[in-house]
């Protein structure tokens, strides 16, 4: 992608009512469209949304396809993809307003700092769809299910709160069972290693994103678990 093209990007989200931006990890802030400040921390719902339906995050959502397919599909529920990539978000937060998914909004930060802009049990479920596995030796701790970030998670999902994990990558599938069994508090609800062949699948699985479509392709695995922390 051209950096004409990704300026172009940026500028349009900075426009759209469903894109909120933190550009500091250092000094984080909230900024709304027309690059105003805003604090929604605890009042997602009533001040974003207009509801007090049950709240998903989406993290390091991408183009967004899950955060709008689960939008699409309960239309009860509210959805927030986060991601660090304007360009991406851009795709997802334009086809919301297209559909006219109110319960759709987007957050543009890095994952360290979600627990800046979400409030203790303001969370009821968290999606992770195909996240980067990090496979290098050393970079165990930058994978999405290692202890670092679920001790985040932990702090803005309600206690009843579910993490969905969604791969197609073994590796990381296999280290967060292991992560997860070294935490006392940890309980696995469900575990499909191929979901292709699980006869009873719930709705939300049937989702694909750009990255499945290109590991099913290569003839990968889709794994899946779901758990609480």
């Amino acid at each position: 992608m051209s950096r004409r093209n990704k300026l172009l990007k940026f500028a349009e989200i900075a426009s759209f009512d469903n894109v909120y931006e933190n550009f500091s990890v250092s000094q984080p802030q909230l900024i709304a469209k027309g690059n105003i400040p805003i604090d929604l921390k605890g009042q997602w719902t009533s001040a974003h949304f207009k509801n007090d339906n049950p709240v998903t995050l989406e993290l390091a959502c991408g183009r967004g396809e899950y955060t709008v397919g689960l939008a699409e599909m309960l239309p009860d529920r509210n959805f927030i993809g986060v991601d660090i990539k304007g360009a991406r978000i851009w795709k997802g937060a334009r086809e919301a307003i297209a559909k006219s998914l109110t319960n759709a909004a987007f957050l543009r930060t890095r994952i360290e700092c979600i627990g800046t802009f979400f409030a203790p049990e303001e969370i009821d479920e968290i999606w992770i769809t195909f996240p980067d596995p990090f496979p290098r030796s050393g970079q165990a701790n930058r994978r999405l299910t290692a202890h670092i970030f679920l001790d985040l998670y932990r702090k803005i999902l309600k206690p009843s709160g579910k993490i969905h994990l969604k791969t197609d990558n073994t590796g990381i599938f296999l280290s967060t069972l292991e992560v997860l069994a070294e935490r006392d508090t940890c309980e696995i609800h469900q575990r499909i290693d191929d979901i292709d062949t699980h006869a009873q699948l719930m709705p939300e699985l049937s989702i694909p994103t750009y990255y499945e479509r290109v590991h099913r392709e290569a003839g990968a695995r889709i794994k899946y678990v779901c758990f609480s922390i």
